[in-house]
């Protein structure tokens, strides 16, 4: 007997050390680079000059078809790619939305305008091309943004059309997003809430007023800007409420569906918010929110 125990003890520990467990609920991820010969206004080849996305599939048997692009926040200076990245893959894979997460180019990779924007537009097309190959409706594709990655959200909600000059079969795709999930989102420019910070870094601290306009996204909105559910904190010292506020009123004086969320404790920057008591529950009212626009059944 002791020597059977013996005998199963050790190729039980032979099989962890040579096959290691599989992990049944990991989640499948597929990174892209959005242009593959080389971005527009491109400063070089290095990793830096090549926007990408990193696509992440939820399970097969929990898979919607809604898909949504998402820019992680950082004053177009970085990228809050843990919180507002990686954690929100997570969070929309655990409902059954495919999450793309953009890395975009920013001052801190030596890029403002228009890049971003750019990049943005090419994630919604490229995601839009791929989507029969990859379950989603072409018709469900949102974006979502936090901070300055919500400004650049935002952007793209109220800035598409078709490319110029179409360079491929993807450039011939719609950039407007189906609808957009704002967290915290800087939107006011050359206005007393301004991040400056993201501003500077977008577009400069000299830029000509019709550059300030362009990008002052509450000035911007249309009846066809999509369906907007925004959150902020009223204790947001960063990024004030006001930046929400304002953009919601234009959404509601264009006739755009739109659904804002003001919690009264909580700083900056919270991402999904998790342990903090009322901000947590912004996740749900989310997926509500997608529910009752017919973005997700329940």
């Amino acid at each position: 007997m002791k020597t059977l125990l013996f005998l199963t003890t050790t190729l039980f520990v032979t099989l962890l050390i040579f096959c290691p467990p599989v992990h049944l609920n990991a989640l499948e991820q597929k990174q892209i680079t959005l242009w593959e010969k080389g971005a527009p206004n491109a400063l070089g080849t290095e990793e830096k000059d090549k926007p990408h996305i990193t696509v992440w599939f939820p399970n097969k048997d929990k898979a919607t078809d809604v898909a949504v692009v998402v820019c992680p926040g950082g004053g177009y200076g970085g990228l809050a790619l843990d919180h507002e990245g990686k954690q929100i893959g997570e969070w929309f894979c655990s409902f059954g939305v495919t999450a793309i997460i953009l890395e975009y180019r920013h001052r801190g990779k030596g890029y403002g305008h228009p890049n971003p924007l750019l990049d943005v537009q090419r994630a919604i097309r490229t995601v839009r091309f791929n989507a029969q190959d990859w379950g989603i409706d072409p018709l469900k594709i949102g974006v979502m943004g936090f901070s300055a990655g919500g400004h650049l959200a935002s952007t793209a909600g109220t800035h598409f059309d078709l490319a110029k000059e179409p360079t491929d079969e993807i450039d011939k795709m719609s950039c407007r997003p189906d609808f957009m999930i704002l967290c915290y989102p800087v939107i006011l420019f050359d206005a007393r809430f301004t991040h400056r910070g993201s501003q500077n870094n977008l577009i400069g601290s000299d830029a000509p007023k019709e550059l300030i306009d362009y990008y002052s996204n509450e000035k911007q909105v249309t009846e066809k800007t999509p369906p907007t559910f925004i959150y902020f904190t009223n204790e947001d010292k960063a990024v004030p409420a006001e930046n929400g506020v304002e953009f919601y009123l234009a959404l509601r004086r264009a006739n755009v569906p739109a659904e804002l969320h003001i919690y009264q404790k909580g700083a900056h920057g919270q991402g999904l918010a998790k342990g903090k008591p009322g901000n947590e529950t912004w996740t749900e009212l989310c997926k509500i929110w997608l529910i009752n626009n017919g973005f997700l059944k329940k």
